[in-house]
């Protein structure tokens, strides 16, 4: 799989130091059976300005976010939210960060868009609309 567009040319991201600490050891978990979400996540936590999780702005997709998105594409527009992946279950709304759309969604803010492979690696544009951070940080 390629990936046509650098960091250089993806928004800005942020991300909790910790939980970019756990995403880079779970992406390299899976490199053999999932290696095109493996490479992306780990890209998008290798790029990622890193926060203390006290000081992550509240507009950022978060492990655990309630994420409302729009994929330009098609024009949908979903809300999920983010979780690992044995917490996934996409009919109750909870995607895994181990899927592409997961994965692209980590660290943004609101307002703002990447342009995203999907499973078959068509190119997506997914537009964050907003987030809501886990009720756990809300305290």
């Amino acid at each position: 799989m390629s990936i046509t567009h650098s960091a250089a040319t993806r928004p800005q991201i942020h991300m909790i130091e910790a939980e970019a600490d756990k995403l880079s050891d779970l992406a390299l978990s899976i490199q053999d059976r999932s290696p095109q979400v493996s490479e992306l996540l780990l890209r998008e936590t290798t790029r990622a300005k890193l926060h203390a999780a006290s000081r992550i702005p509240k507009d950022v997709v978060t492990m655990g976010s309630h994420v409302e998105f729009i994929d330009e594409g098609t024009g949908s527009r979903r809300s999920v939210q983010l979780v690992y992946p044995p917490e996934a279950d996409i009919s109750a709304g909870r995607i895994s960060i181990l899927t592409p759309v997961g994965a692209g969604l980590i660290g943004l803010r609101e307002g703002q868009s990447i342009i995203w492979p999907d499973r078959d690696g068509h190119e997506r544009r997914l537009t964050i609309v907003k987030v809501n951070q886990q009720a756990e940080c809300a305290a």
